[in-house]
């Protein structure tokens, strides 16, 4: 049905012109002149008012002779052509030699610079800077781990030189890039372990704050572990940040719905770390499935990587990996085993049923 000029169109038309995208489908505009119609956040330039009606539903435009938009594709559920722009700027943020701009990443999706940083960052949890940081911090890791020298992986991943590197991905890496290289050497952790809910837990943390949690029943098998995330690292027992985290770690453990504030310390590539981050916006009590947690990052193609991003999740509970089901509804894999999984959905459902 086309709306006549009103108020509802004034408001419909400010959305033409803003390039609004829509969470729902509620309305869509077409050009008399074009014979086309779009949705309101379409990128293709801007219609001229006189030349713009309104239709309820895009099979009203498609009855009154118009054709669908091949760059919005209006027929299309309504987050799609937004997700196709964030796409495209992801790609290109993954790929591109030299780091584009917000300005033309913007311009390519036909939106202004703010408009665009507030959609990939819905989108991907990231500003598009973050996430570029992100990116040359996976290239740096995955250089020096292939046995590049140090200047070399800087270089490579995109970093202006090495003040750079050592500022930004410090922080990524949990060291130096160049402790990187030698597995951790120099780097001083601290670990402990004692008795939980669940078993025996391992707490470990560096300088920066807590690195892992591991549950098990064997002191060895879990120091092992410890070894080989930090292989060449001086791991030190009964480390004063290791001891000072335990008892919140044990709480945890019976209580997994309380938060844990303290300082994290964890390490992964680009992918994980976007994954890691959702799975700690899960609510306690509530559960998640794998391809779910791939759509909330904006990749929802790649429900396995969130599958193997969980089981290299190092700290238990702290991340609550446990939170995410298979899509059948069953638990899935869990790095410490099913049965603490349960446990630990078991304790949140109870303390949700109780409050």
């Amino acid at each position: 049905m086309r709306v006549v000029d009103s108020g509802q169109d004034d408001v419909r038309w400010r959305a033409v012109v803003d390039r609004l995208p829509m969470p729902d489908q509620v309305f869509v505009y077409a050009v008399t002149t074009t014979r086309v119609y779009c949705r309101p956040g379409c990128p293709s330039r801007r219609p001229n008012r006189a030349n713009v009606v309104y239709f309820d539903r895009p099979e009203e435009a498609r009855a009154a002779g118009f054709r669908a938009c091949l760059r919005c594709r209006p027929d299309e559920p309504a987050d799609t052509g937004v997700a196709r722009c964030v796409e495209r700027a992801r790609r290109r943020l993954d790929t591109d030699e030299a780091e584009p701009t917000l300005s033309e990443l913007a311009a390519e999706a036909g939106l202004s610079p703010g408009h665009f940083q507030r959609l990939f960052k819905a989108w991907v949890g990231v500003s598009p800077k973050g996430y570029a940081r992100a990116v040359r911090a996976t290239r740096l890791r995955t250089a020096l781990e292939e046995g590049a020298t140090v200047t070399e992986a800087i270089y490579g991943a995109g970093y202006g030189g090495p003040a750079r590197a050592h500022g930004e991905a410090g922080a990524a890496l949990g060291m130096s890039p160049s402790a990187y290289r030698k597995g951790g050497a120099g780097e001083v952790i601290d670990y402990t372990m004692g008795d939980c809910v669940l078993g025996r837990v391992l707490v470990a943390a560096t300088p920066r704050g807590l690195c892992a949690v591991f549950l098990g029943d064997d002191d060895a098998a879990l120091y092992d572990s410890l070894r080989a995330r930090f292989p060449r690292a001086d791991v030190r027992p009964d480390g004063d940040s290791a001891r000072a985290v335990l008892p919140t770690v044990q709480t945890l453990a019976a209580e997994p719905g309380r938060p844990f504030d303290g300082p994290l310390d964890v390490r992964g590539t680009a992918f994980q770390l976007k994954v890691w981050d959702a799975l700690r916006r899960i609510p306690p009590g509530e559960t998640r499935t794998y391809g779910t947690i791939a759509g909330d990052i904006g990749q929802p193609t790649a429900a396995r990587a969130v599958a193997r991003a969980c089981a290299d999740n190092p700290v238990a509970m702290v991340v609550p990996c446990h939170r995410v089901l298979r899509g059948d509804g069953c638990p899935g894999g869990y790095r410490w085993g099913t049965a603490r999984k349960l446990a630990l959905l078991e304790a949140e459902q109870d303390s949700q049923d109780q409050g």
